[in-house]
């Protein structure tokens, strides 16, 4: 089996706070995992310590058995454009742009030219059912739709890993169910991993693996 994700015994305090107590867990090539737990077990700070957004105090973490706390700052940067998305529970779209232009900024950070970054965001788009939204910023789309323009600019760069950190948590009842529907046409079509925390039991046990963490540690 081969893990896209290994993270061995890691740590990570703010102040006298400990949040995270060594904590190890791999992931799969292909896998959808959620990690859930209550308000202050640690789900974010781990979700961003995966995602190089943090640095842990102790501890490895490997993508494709690199050691990427190893890394320069500039090496880093690049794996975390090229090899991880990131959805977040609210967008971070960038208001004054249209879809198609916030899918295509993590490809213009890459290094890809116009041309082949609008195709790969139209593309997206359109995959996601937003082909005649690229063009609509995102005051003029519903929390679902904006939601789903996240997703494809998570995708642009053909990341090894999605994370999302509660993306259903602020869509009603119907946008939650097709995010979800969503999340995993990506990987039984596309093959793409992901790590999803939230609060949301529903999405939880519909993930091939569920990890629960109380006070920094996995139970």
């Amino acid at each position: 089996m081969h893990y896209v994700i290994q993270a061995d015994n890691i740590a990570k305090s703010f102040g006298a706070l400990q949040v995270l107590k060594g904590i190890s867990l791999s992931v799969a090539s292909g896998e959808v995992v959620a990690i859930v737990g209550a308000s202050g077990a640690g789900k974010t700070t781990l979700l961003e310590i995966l995602g190089t957004l943090s640095r842990p105090d102790s501890g490895v973490v490997r993508l494709h058995s690199v050691d990427i706390f190893a890394l320069s700052r500039r090496e880093l940067a690049r794996l975390r454009n090229r090899e991880l998305g990131f959805v977040f529970q609210f967008h971070h779209l960038l208001p004054e742009f249209t879809a198609l232009e916030n899918v295509c900024i993590p490809a213009f950070i890459a290094g890809v030219d116009r041309r082949r970054a609008e195709l790969r965001a139209g593309e997206l788009l359109g995959y996601l059912g937003l082909a005649r939204r690229m063009q609509h910023k995102p005051a003029e789309m519903s929390g679902g739709e904006q939601q789903r323009v996240a997703i494809a600019r998570a995708m642009v760069n053909s990341p090894s890993v999605i994370l999302a950190d509660e993306p259903s948590g602020n869509l009603d009842s119907r946008n939650k169910q097709e995010l979800h529907a969503m999340l995993f046409k990506l990987r039984e079509e596309l093959g793409q991993t992901i790590v999803i925390v939230t609060h949301d039991e529903e999405l939880a046990n519909m993930c091939d693996r569920k990890i629960t963490m109380s006070d920094g540690k996995i139970l």
